[in-house]
């Protein structure tokens, strides 16, 4: 296939917590004040991304994994997915809290809803001063069943709240309570999945007064306790990467480029996907050349060996699959 650093057109989403700064700092195109979600790469049904540049523009993902196969998802990627892409890639702006929520994990969530699971982490972008998160309970001993009863008085004494900064990132795997807090700008790395479970939705309604709607019972029954809050704890250091996550699911690497920095992956047996999330830098793949500035996201097919960066500043996210577990191969069949 022609490799070169391929880009999407970005899905925005409306939410009811959304606010501007996906238009005013990442600079998506769009008028409304509740955008939430810039969903940068997706192969959700009804949400399938589609290329804006290069040679194959107007292509859509789909078209690209059913043509070129491992040449674009990697062998090992095709055996355990098949045609489906694997990740859904997003920016986050959280002008008010999120719901409190938790995810199924793979084998729940193919009972329930013929779906993969949904382990995420994110990277924060940008943060208002004092902006929490929710993760976890405050008490791994608590009785699950509390999660029917959550209301304003008691919220506070239930959930683990802590507070964030730029350059923070969490590992959320499926099954753990968490919401993300308002005046939080993130970075989402998460399986292919758009199921939720709403366990408190701070009591808030929509233009018509109804409040969302919460799902008490499937939320008791997917989440886990876990020992870690699932903070990454990296330095970034002169051309190296820092890894974030390192999971089945997938790897995610930050690293900072100032001059030029040459990225090899001929060992390396899938998609790498970058999320620009400071500065502008110039990303070559095969002698094809494009500009990536904060807020934007390319994709360079597994049939490359190497990419080249230029910059006077920014840093990367870099994210790959890199299964290491056999048993993780059933998840195609």
């Amino acid at each position: 296939m022609e490799a070169y650093p391929i880009k999407f057109n970005p899905i925005l989403k409306e939410k009811i917590w959304g606010g501007e700064k996906l238009s005013k700092i990442l600079n998506k195109k769009s008028n409304s004040k509740q955008i939430g979600e810039s969903w940068e790469i997706s192969g959700v049904d009804d949400n399938i991304s589609v290329v804006s540049n290069g040679f194959y523009k107007g292509k859509t993902l789909n078209d690209l994994i059913t043509t070129y196969k491992s040449k674009f998802l990697g062998q090992e990627n095709i055996v355990t997915y098949g045609d489906n892409f694997p990740l859904l890639i997003k920016f986050l702006d959280a002008k008010t809290n999120l719901s409190v929520q938790v995810h199924p994990d793979d084998e729940m969530a193919s009972a329930k809803h013929n779906s993969f699971g949904k382990t995420e982490m994110w990277y924060i972008m940008d943060s208002d001063k004092d902006a929490e998160i929710v993760l976890g309970l405050k008490d791994n001993n608590t009785d699950k069943n509390v999660l029917s009863t959550i209301n304003a008085s008691n919220v506070d004494a239930i959930f683990n709240t802590e507070k964030v900064k730029q350059g923070d990132s969490y590992f959320i795997p499926a099954g753990k309570i968490h919401a993300i807090g308002a005046g939080i700008l993130a970075a989402e790395i998460q399986q292919t999945s758009d199921i939720t479970y709403r366990v408190y939705d701070w009591d808030r309604t929509d233009d018509n007064g109804q409040q969302r709607e919460l799902h008490t019972d499937l939320a008791q029954k997917a989440t886990k306790t876990f020992s870690s809050n699932g903070k990454s704890d990296y330095h970034l250091e002169q051309d190296k990467t820092s890894n974030l996550v390192d999971c089945n699911f997938f790897t995610t690497n930050i690293f900072e480029v100032k001059g030029l920095q040459k990225r090899d992956y001929k060992n390396l047996d899938s998609f790498i996907i970058y999320m620009c999330v400071q500065g502008r830098a110039e990303i070559t793949v095969n002698k094809h050349t494009e500009f990536i500035s904060v807020g934007e996201t390319v994709l360079v097919p597994a049939d490359s060996k190497d990419v080249i960066f230029n910059s006077q500043g920014s840093k990367m996210l870099e994210v790959y699959i890199d299964a290491k577990d056999s048993e993780f191969k059933k998840l195609a069949s």
